[in-house]
Formats: structure tokens, sequence, C-alpha cells
């Protein structure tokens, strides 16, 4: 009974709880399709009417889209029936589609899509077409950058743009033109399947008109793109007519649709059914209908179709451009677009120059950097977009090549100093050294001194080479002076030494008196030999002297055998190996007369009886 009672309540807050959880499932996964068949902002105007900024709603409705993305954009005055054709072409009532100012509060503000894309078949792949409607031009309370970056964004975002005219093409239609005239005289004739920034909308020029006798709308268009006589030179006229000649030569790229009144009753609209309209006009709307579908492509952008995150971030690229400082929109974009190829320009510059592996000579430097300038500004001439607005992109480039070769002018004077200060430092270590050396050696210094002039010249490289020359020739002219001073005189020192040691070793050590005798004579050669010339310098440039000195350096150094680094272990040997003798080679030997008479015991093995 009590579950009888409660049972209504359960059932309520179930019913409760799965509404939640179905609320939660849609808003996590992909959204109703009911809920996308209406028109989103996708770009809304600031409080200003100057700058514009994104709206996420629409946004979120174009990211879901996976497949390739073409856009048929409608652009043209204000109030003239913008809206109004599109609902049309999408087969849409007022009161269901995109919002038409005489029906509704809330007319187009910024640029609007339909949520839901029509697919179409083109060339085989299978491609969503999003429909565009855009603020018209020349509205109270907007400035007119206002008005140039709407037409911008509309025309690099669309594949069809269609330009929606009342009655005729005006001048001001021309000159509005500028943007789109940028970017088809560009890519106009282009390879097909060259990267390029994107492909040019196809400019289709609608004119409503209540009569359809006389001249045909693309006669209109023809003459109205004809050159202006300008015999005063006006400055205006000019520019017009350089953006005539660019629309005549876009040939293919544009053409041209005249669309009757659909009823007297302009207001009336929305409340009418086919039927009810001008049957000639029903017929014409068919047809463009099917001349969009025919001319209809995807978005390619750097040489690939846009999917709708891809086509979102897209956007944003260019809004970002857009809204950028307070330059005519024109050139802001061309110089967004732009940047993307100097930055690949300046990567395939940097590329180039990383590869040298600094430090190097400055010519090489300067040689490498004028071929990858060359080869950066060669890819920049074949990709550059916008060719009015181009000779700021090349002094952008030119500017941003100076600051990298810069960079690289300093980092290689760094390098080479750095690697020129090495290099002298070793020489100048190794020099000291060699005016230490423990057996002075004439042959060994010159050695010394030929390896580390040879290393200093291959390996001292870059801007800092020439100094560090100065520095190196300076210091090793300075220590071979201070070298060849002290190095007779050490080696005098040295030979006196040596023979004193020799007159020791050869009395009390090995007591050979043969060798004790020639050392005694090499002692009073040194000693008295030198005082027969005036000073001990002149004894340096006698022949003698030069015989010692080869002999002296053949014994101390040699490619085979450095005595001054092998002298201590050798002095060491032989110590042992006297040692050695003295103390067990002699008892062998006991009983043995010496090696001379003068070292005989007088006394030893005599016959002779003692006198005492």
């Amino acid at each position: 009974m009590g579950r009888g009672r409660w049972a209504p309540g359960i059932h309520a807050v179930a019913l409760v709880l799965i509404a939640v959880a179905a609320a939660a499932g849609v808003a996590a996964g992909d959204p109703d399709p009911d809920e996308l068949e209406r028109a989103f902002p996708i770009v809304e105007p600031d409080y200003g009417h100057t700058k514009l900024r994104l709206s996420e709603q629409g946004l979120e409705a174009i990211r879901r889209i996976e497949n390739p993305i073409a856009v048929v954009g409608v652009i043209g005055p204000y109030r003239s029936g913008k809206s109004f054709l599109l609902n049309q072409l999408l087969s849409l009532s007022c009161d269901k589609g995109f919002g038409v100012g005489h029906m509704r509060d809330t007319k187009t503000k910024g640029i609007w899509i339909w949520g839901t894309p029509v697919e179409m078949d083109v060339d085989g792949s299978k491609v969503s077409v999003l429909y565009l409607d855009t603020e018209g031009f020349e509205s109270v309370g907007k400035s007119n950058v206002y008005d140039d970056r709407i037409f911008a964004l509309a025309t690099v975002l669309s594949s069809v743009l269609i330009y929606n005219l009342p009655e005729t093409v005006r001048e001001a239609d021309i000159s509005r033109l500028s943007f789109a005239v940028e970017i088809a005289e560009e890519f106009y004739g282009r390879v097909k399947g060259q990267d390029v920034a994107f492909e040019p909308a196809k400019l289709l020029w609608l004119i409503q008109r209540d009569f359809l006798q006389g001249k045909s709308v693309q006669q209109m268009v023809n003459e109205a793109l004809q050159q202006v006589p300008n015999d005063n030179g006006d400055k205006y006229i000019d520019e017009v007519n350089q953006i005539r000649d660019s629309l005549a030569i876009m040939g293919d790229n544009s053409t041209a649709f005249s669309l009757p009144q659909p009823h007297l009753q302009r207001t009336k609209l929305c409340e009418m059914e086919d039927k009810e309209l001008e049957p000639l006009y029903v017929k014409r709307r068919e047809e463009l209908k099917q001349l969009v579908a025919s001319i209809v492509k995807p978005k390619i952008v750097q040489g690939k179709t846009l999917n709708g995150k891809d086509f979102v971030s897209f956007l944003q690229q260019i809004l970002e451009a857009l809204n950028k400082g307070e330059i005519p929109s024109t050139g802001s974009l061309v110089e967004i677009f732009n940047k993307a190829i100097l930055d690949r320009c300046l990567k395939v510059y940097r590329e180039k120059m990383d590869g040298l592996g600094l430090p190097v000579p400055v010519d090489k430097l300067q040689q490498v950097h004028e071929m990858a300038n060359a080869e950066a500004r060669l890819i920049f001439d074949k990709q550059h977009f916008g060719k009015h607005h181009a000779a700021q992109s090349v002094l952008k480039l030119e500017d941003e090549i100076k600051k990298v070769y810069r960079n690289f002018l300093l980092a290689n004077e760094y390098q080479s100093s750095k690697l020129c200060e090495a290099r002298f430092s070793e020489c100048e270590d190794k020099m000291d050294h060699l005016q230490v050396l423990k057996l002075p050696s004439m042959a060994k210094f010159n050695a010394g001194f030929t390896h580390c002039n040879q290393s200093f010249i291959r390996e001292c490289v870059g801007p800092a080479k020439e100094s560090y020359d100065r520095r190196m020739s300076k210091m090793l002219v300075k220590s071979r002076a201070l070298f060849i001073k002290e190095y007779n005189n050490k080696l005098f020192n040295w030979l006196v030494t040596f023979s004193l040691v020799m007159v020791v070793i050869g009395r009390f050590v090995i007591k050979f008196f043969l060798l004790e005798i020639v050392a005694w004579v090499m002692f009073i050669f040194l000693e008295t030999y030198t005082r027969m010339f005036w000073s001990a310098e002149s004894l340096y440039y006698n022949p003698a002297w030069h015989i010692i000195v080869s002999s002296w350096e053949t014994i101390v150094y040699s490619p085979v055998l450095d005595l001054d680094r092998w002298a201590i272990p050798i002095v060491i040997m032989l110590a042992f190996g006297i040692i050695y003798w003295r103390c067990f080679g002699g008892r062998r030997k006991r009983g043995r007369g010496s090696l001379l008479p003068l070292y005989k015991s007088s006394y030893k093995n005599s016959s002779r009886p003692r006198s005492d």
C-alpha cells in the first residue's frame, strides 16, 4: 500500500532524470538537426560599427562539417533584397529563412550563414555548400571602413560571390570591387594546383530590374567596365579605370545574370507563394539556381580544401587581418596572407644560412647570403599575393632578411673571436711552455712554433682572423726572440754542468778513467776557450760551437725521442742500473784488477817482502 502511494513520485523523478540525461547527451554530442535549420551569425559588428568580431554559435554550426566546404555569398547595397534572394535560392519562406528587412525587426548585422549546408556533387565529390548573407552597404551610422571589411571578408570566404545590384551598374559599384580585383588579377590564369594563398571567388553580377528589353545585363556590365576618358589626369578616375582593366582581364571568372522583379508589391513578397509571383521571375530564379550549382567549387586555401574546422581557422585569420589597425582592409588582408609566404621565404633563407656552420670567412658568408636571398626572392615572386600591394611585402621581406643577416654577421663575428681567441691562447701557452724546457732545444722550439702557427692559420677563420693574425705574429716574434736570447746561455750552462757530472761519474761511480779525462777536457775547454773571446756571445758564432749545438740537438730532440720529456725517467733508470751494477755486479768481479793500472793496488798480490 505504501509502495503504491510513492509510485507516481518515483515515476516522475525517473522521467526528470531521463530528460536531463537526454539533454546532456544532446549537449555532449551532435546538435539536433532541427536546431540547425535556421540562420546563425558568424561575424558581428562591434558597438561602433568599425570592427568585426566572431560569433561562436555560428562557428559551432560550421565546425561540425566534415566534407569540403563551398560558400555562396551575397553582397550588395542596403535594402537591395539579399536576404530574400538567399531564401529563394534555398527554397525557404521568410519566416523560416534569413530575416528580411521589411518583415522582421532583427535585420542582418554583420555576416550570417544558413546552419544546414546544401549537399552537392561537385566533380564527383560530396561538397557542403554554405549560403552566406551580409550586411548591406551604405546604411546609416556605419563607416566606410566597416563596409570595406564586410565586403573583403565575403569576397575571401566565398566560392561564388553574387553581387546583387538593383536596376543597373553604378560607378560606386565598380569602385567597390577593388578588393575583388586584387584577388582576381593575381590568381587568374595561374596553373591549377599551384600552392597559392586562396583561389578567387567566381563573381556573379546579378542585376534585378523591372525591364528586360534593350541591352542584356552582360552588355551593361561590359559597358560599365570600359575605360573612362581622363584628359585632366584625375587620380580617382585612374584608379577606377585600373579596376576596369583588371575586371575585363578576369574573363571567365565573372558572369552576368538578370532577374526580373518578383512582384510590384515588394513589401508583401514574403507572404506570397510561387504561384502568386511573376512567372518569368520564377523561371529565371530556377535558372539562377542551376547556374550557381554549375559554377560552385570547394573553397581552396594553400592548395587544399577546407572542412568545417579548417574553415573556422581560415575565418579567424582573415578577421584578425581585417581588424588590424586602421589601414584599408585590402592592404591588411594582402599582408596577412603574404605573411605565410614571407615566413616560408625566411625559413628557406635561414636553412641556407644555417648550413654554413659558423664561423666562416666574411666573403663566404656574403656569397651564401646573396644565394639564399635570391632563392627566397624567387619563391616570393612566384607565390606572393597581391599585385599592387606586393611592394610592401617585398620591402618587409628585405627588412626581415637584413635583420637575419645582421644577426648572422654578429654571430659569425662572435664565433670567430671565440675560436681565434682559443687558438691564440693555446699557442701562447705552447710558447710559454717552450720557453722553460728542461733541456733547451731549438729544433723542438721550431717544431712547436711551426705547428702552432699552422694550426692557427688553418683553424682561425672569420672576421676576427685579421686582428688575431697581427696579435699572433707579434707574440710569435717576441717568443722566438726571447727563446734565442736564452738558448745559448742555457745550453752553455748545461754543457758545463754535464761535463762536471761526467767527471764525478767517471771517477767515483764507474771509475772509468778515460771518461773522466774526456769530461775534464770538455770542462776545461768550455771554461778556458770562451775566455779567448771578448764576450761569451762571440763563441756562439764560432764553427766549433755550431758543431756542438748540432750534436746537442741530435741527442736532445728528434721525432722518435724527445729527451726533454724522457730525461728524468732515463736518469732514474740509469741510476738504478749503476747501483745494481755496483752492488751485485762488483762481487762477481772481486779479485780482478781495475780497468787501468792507476787504480791497481801496488801491494795487492805482490811477492815482495815487507820492509818493516
